[in-house]
């Protein structure tokens, strides 16, 4: 008899099937509240500026559990189990749950950051104005000051998907990913491209896009950021 043990990865660790699994009974409410009470989770749930009326500390926790759409959330959940099962098994479970939660707030905070930034500028103009003048303007463009920016929620698990990417492309960078299951690319080279991407497009800021591309940057550095401290105590990382 063998006195060799062989260790085999968990396809399902349980951190991974529980955030599947939470976030996909999130959905389901989502979706049945939806016909009742409308916007009910999103407006409670979902992360919104500050400067809204929205507004709660806690959603930038609890927007990473809420989804737009079916499409949204099955690409969110197949990333967080394609990354998030290796990240599970090469760290173990706590370490991983830490991991995911401080990515996915770290892209919640450079989101709301940029949203501060870009809308500061109309904002220090509209309080030159005196408090009857400012209502005024602010009823007369409410569509675009208030609806389309103040008021718009963020949702997705995306910021963290995008540190346990970049957090796989650290840790194992000549694995091979298959985009779009036919493609072989090295995970080093997708974390850049993605990376490259979202920046362009970040920066760009064209008019109909309401990807949050912020916030996925902010997943990714904050998960690059988190790998390279343990890396410094732990230097067993490359495959």
């Amino acid at each position: 008899m063998s006195n060799f043990q062989y260790y085999r990865p968990n396809r399902f660790p349980p951190v991974v099937k529980n955030l599947l699994i939470i976030n996909a009974l999130v959905y389901v409410a989502q979706m049945t509240l939806q016909q009742s009470s409308p916007n009910f989770m999103e407006n409670l749930f979902a992360l919104h500026d500050v400067r809204s009326g929205f507004f709660y500390p806690h959603q930038i926790f609890t927007y990473m559990f809420l989804h737009g759409n079916f499409t949204h959330i099955l690409f969110n959940m197949l990333a967080v189990w394609m990354f998030g099962s290796m990240l599970e098994n090469h760290w173990g479970a706590k370490k991983f749950l830490q991991f995911y939660v401080i990515c996915g707030i770290g892209a919640g905070l450079l989101h709301l950051l940029v949203l501060y930034i870009e809308m500061k500028p109309a904002w220090d103009y509209i309080s030159m104005f005196p408090a009857s003048e400012r209502e005024k303007i602010l009823h007369v463009n409410n569509i675009l000051i208030q609806d389309k920016a103040i008021n718009i929620a963020t949702v997705g698990a995306s910021g963290a998907v995008f540190g346990c990417l970049a957090a796989f492309g650290y840790l194992f960078p000549n694995s091979l990913i298959y985009v779009y299951f036919m493609i072989p690319v090295k995970a080093k080279w997708l974390v850049i491209m993605y990376g490259a991407v979202e920046l362009w497009l970040a920066v760009r800021n064209s008019p109909g896009d309401t990807v949050a591309h912020f916030a996925h940057l902010g997943g990714a550095i904050t998960g690059l950021i988190i790998v390279f401290i343990w890396n410094k105590t732990n230097r067993k990382t490359f495959y």
